[in-house]
């Protein structure tokens, strides 16, 4: 019973699109509600909640959190427009503001040889239809040999849903070296260290391999993936370099991508706006969440860059502040709504 809805006491008059539902597009999305705006999330989904629904498994975070946030949100007066994928300026006519929380959904890529064989995927092509249909799913570990690329948590996320779905083995792939238990003396609190970490994922089984690097996937007479073929790696002037002679095959007949993401999907609804990006590929924005389209700003992923659920959360509900102040006539004396952080912060390194 402690999450109850807290609607506006009055309505501003304006109308706000919130364009994805994943955490900063929900953060933005109520604070916004909550300030008297009405507001509308648009989402392409079939359900709100972006990679918090589709991306992250469920043993790592259960739905039911999702949903009574999502019917808060409902009972304060937000409106979800599901499966509404927008992809032109136009579909955002009459609107008073945009936030854009589309998420960085660009994978990045292995292009190597083998690449196209069937059993290859990234990992959102995997994570999300096995959140969709379970042990049901069209591409499952059952019984096969699985490596994921990437030793982020994405890539342990992919390790227990194969676990889950019966892998005959699981490895990880990892092309840094592996790094120290404990905190390097260069990296002093609070910087984030670079440590050693196991997740619940990794003590469920799995073997976790460093300093490592893809060089062909080997396929069979159907053309389906049957072998990786790795070879060590060492880093010299900033470039990581084959080890000669530690060429060996591992067995794969399920490789997964976990290498993180590129930036902002362009094609369609950005390219319609105009928006401008930054050099990382990220949309660009100023001081205050605003895009170079007046009227139009960006949270979380989108115009950050892949980072954490908390960092979008902050942002989402910092750039409904910016909005807020945006729509705000001098005469207009409603509570502030409060800045998390601004859009240049980062995290100590």
């Amino acid at each position: 019973g402690g999450v109850v809805p807290l609607p506006p006491a009055t309505l501003t008059g304006f109308s706000v699109a919130v364009v994805g539902s994943g955490p900063a597009g929900l953060a933005a999305a109520q604070q916004l509600t909550r300030a008297g705006h009405l507001v509308t999330v648009f989402e392409r989904d079939d359900a709100p909640g972006g990679l918090l629904r589709y991306g992250i498994p469920e043993f790592k975070m259960e739905k039911r959190h999702l949903d009574r946030r999502v019917a808060q949100m409902e009972a304060e007066g937000t409106r979800f427009e599901c499966g509404a994928g927008v992809t032109s300026a136009d579909q955002l006519e009459g609107f008073s503001a945009v936030v854009l929380a589309g998420g960085a959904r660009v994978p990045r890529d292995l292009p190597v040889a083998g690449r196209e064989l069937a059993g290859v995927h990234q990992a959102m092509e995997y994570l999300p239809l096995a959140n969709r249909h379970g042990v049901s799913s069209p591409i499952s570990a059952a019984g096969k040999h699985v490596v994921i690329i990437g030793g982020g948590d994405t890539g342990a996320d992919c390790l227990g849903t194969a676990h889950r779905q019966g892998a005959a083995s699981v490895t990880q792939l990892e092309i840094l070296a592996k790094p120290p238990k404990s905190r390097p003396a260069g990296q002093p609190w609070p910087t984030y260290p670079m440590i050693y970490r196991v997740s619940s994922a990794h003590e469920e089984g799995g073997d976790r391999v460093y300093a490592v690097s893809t060089e062909e996937f080997l396929g069979d007479d159907s053309g389906a993936v049957r072998a990786l073929q790795l070879a060590e790696v060492a880093l010299e002037d900033g470039k990581f370099v084959p080890v000669p002679g530690s060429a060996r095959e591992i067995p794969c007949e399920l490789a997964l991508f976990a290498m993180g993401f590129t930036g902002a999907e362009r094609p369609g609804l950005l390219e319609d706006l105009g928006v401008e990006f930054d050099p990382r590929g990220n949309v660009a924005r100023s001081a205050s969440y605003e895009t170079t389209v007046p009227g139009v700003f960006v949270a979380g992923d989108m115009g950050r860059g892949q980072s954490l659920i908390v960092w979008a959360i902050a942002e989402g509900r910092s750039a409904a502040a910016a909005v807020d102040e945006y729509l705000r006539s001098p005469a207009d004396d409603r509570p502030r709504l409060p800045v998390a952080i601004p859009s240049t912060a980062r995290p100590l390194r």
